[in-house]
């Protein structure tokens, strides 16, 4: 298989399992968990003081998240041979590493579990942004629009929460800062398999 299209598979995949894996550890959550009050990460562990680990949620969970790490560090390599576009790859690099090292810290695990979400989210969205050195239109302004989407929830979270965060919940907010990549991502992979090789 080609490199580039063995990459989009390797990123389609990650894609679908980090999506299919948060849904299925929402299923196996006990009641209570809402997408509105609660963080993704919350299916791993919640916050400490008195962190709450519920499985087979928390191992579905961090397992995905591991998992969906690794196998979007292997795309980005096998991209980075067919493209060689640093900018590019040292995100979507950044992005991968963040992934795996939230499988391996879970929320109950401070500071660690923070760096490694912020690495994914602020990386996640450059990545997206910056895939537009590489992918052509329509799909660049969706890889621009989502970036974009993503990093401005983050930057409200953070310089406005009071207004945001009420509005659709901690949860909700997140996942409008998550699903955008998610989506992107999967998206990339499907590209990448269907592009024409030059």
């Amino acid at each position: 298989m080609n490199k580039l299209r063995l990459s989009g598979l390797l990123f389609f995949l990650a894609g679908s399992f980090a999506l299919m894996g948060i849904i299925t550890a929402e299923v196996f959550y006990p009641s209570g968990y809402t997408t509105f009050s609660n963080e993704i990460s919350d299916l791993g562990a919640t916050k400490p003081p008195n962190s709450l680990i519920y499985q087979p949620s928390a191992s579905i969970f961090n397992i995905t998240m591991l998992l969906s790490g690794l196998l979007a560090l292997m795309a980005t390599f096998y991209q980075h041979r067919y493209f060689k576009k640093i900018l590019f790859t040292i995100p979507l690099s950044l992005f991968g590493l963040g992934l795996v090292g939230i499988g391996f810290f879970s929320g109950d695990k401070v500071p660690y579990h923070g760096i490694f979400s912020l690495l994914t989210f602020i990386s996640g969205g450059v990545s997206a942004i910056m895939s537009f050195k590489i992918v052509s239109a329509p799909f660049k302004f969706i890889g621009i629009f989502f970036g974009a989407i993503s990093l401005m929830t983050w930057c409200a979270v953070v310089v406005a929460p009071n207004i945001i965060v009420p509005f659709i919940g901690l949860g909700g907010t997140e996942r409008w800062l998550v699903y955008p990549i998610v989506l992107w991502i999967t998206g990339l992979g499907g590209y990448f398999m269907n592009k024409t090789i030059i």
